[in-house]
């Protein structure tokens, strides 16, 4: 990937510092799972002064829109990818309070949201991800073309949730990237999650070096184009793991084909609501084809979160 995409029209966010455990409203703290990366240098800055399940709290961060390929209705499970082809990722991501010595929230629902390798989203797979792809339809797997790369999980007593899926591909303008709702307060039922409210609404993001070599293999070498590299994403703001920035561990070091494991801790404030609909956190024009805020036909349960701002 050439990763020379860039909109000069876009000025990209920079981050707001809120130090010392202090809660901005909707905020949100991001650290990689240090008790996994004892050594990972990147993930010791800005700390705050709690730590809960080996992991620290961090500089907490505004939330971000949801962009235009939310949809409601998602299913509750831990494999996600319903068949989708690509480098396995496994996610293990901690629930905290950042409001209360960052302790564990049991219970909480996190639900997860990203393109499949060739950068197309369930529910809009006619969407243009930009550069040249093969058509979604192409990829030979029996998917639901409404619900796959989609879903909840409920934390367990430590606060933990893992999904199994797959690395996302990327699509223009944007850079590989997953986002995230954290819910607190509602229920499963018929599958899903029902009620509450959204605490948290942004994005989980990559390494450059490592998503610019997922590139390179199959099947997300079938779409070609500019990549968007992480300083010229309209979202990220370069504040690393308190951004959303994932720790990741290859599976086997020499062969990345084997999948990777990403580990992030979400301090939410249980008391704070943040949709992510119509938020800050960038601008900028969803790719060809991307929804205004109406879901398709025969799109899942629920309708599509309108978001009045477009970074996607």
């Amino acid at each position: 990937m050439t990763g020379n995409h860039r909109d000069k029209t876009i000025t990209r966010r920079r981050a707001i510092a809120v130090t010392g455990g202090t809660v901005a409203a909707g905020g949100l703290a991001v650290a990689g799972y240090r008790s996994a990366f004892a050594d990972d240098a990147t993930t010791a800055a800005a700390t705050a002064s709690a730590s809960a399940a080996g992991s620290e709290c961090m500089t907490l961060m505004t939330s971000v829109t949801e962009g235009p390929y939310h949809l409601d209705g998602a299913l509750v499970g831990k494999d996600i990818t319903e068949g989708k082809s690509g480098v396995p990722l496994t996610l293990r991501l901690t629930v905290v309070d950042a409001t209360d010595g960052c302790t564990p929230v049991p219970g909480a629902a996190v639900e997860i949201w990203h393109c499949d390798a060739w950068g197309y989203y369930s529910g809009y797979t006619t969407a243009n991800p930009g550069g040249s792809a093969p058509a979604e339809s192409e990829d030979g797997s029996t998917a639901d073309d409404r619900t796959y790369l989609r879903g909840y999980q409920i934390a367990n007593g430590n606060g933990v949730v893992r999904f199994e899926t797959i690395f996302p591909g990327w699509y223009t303008p944007r850079t590989c990237h997953i986002h995230v709702k954290v819910h607190t307060g509602g229920e499963k039922e018929d599958g899903t999650y029902e009620g509450g409210k959204a605490n948290y609404t942004g994005q989980f993001f990559f390494d450059d070096t490592v998503a610019e070599q997922i590139f390179t293999l199959e099947p997300y070498s079938r779409h070609s184009g500019s990549y968007t590299t992480l300083d010229n994403d309209m979202v990220y703001d370069g504040g690393g793991a308190s951004s959303g920035l994932l720790t990741l561990k290859a599976v086997h070091k020499k062969d990345p084909s084997k999948g990777y494991k990403g580990f992030l801790t979400l301090g939410i404030d249980p008391d704070a609501e943040s949709t992510g609909a119509g938020s800050g956190g960038g601008g900028g024009t969803p790719p060809s084809g991307a929804p205004t805020g109406t879901p398709p036909s025969d799109a899942p349960t629920g309708s599509a979160s309108p978001s009045s701002s477009a970074s996607s």
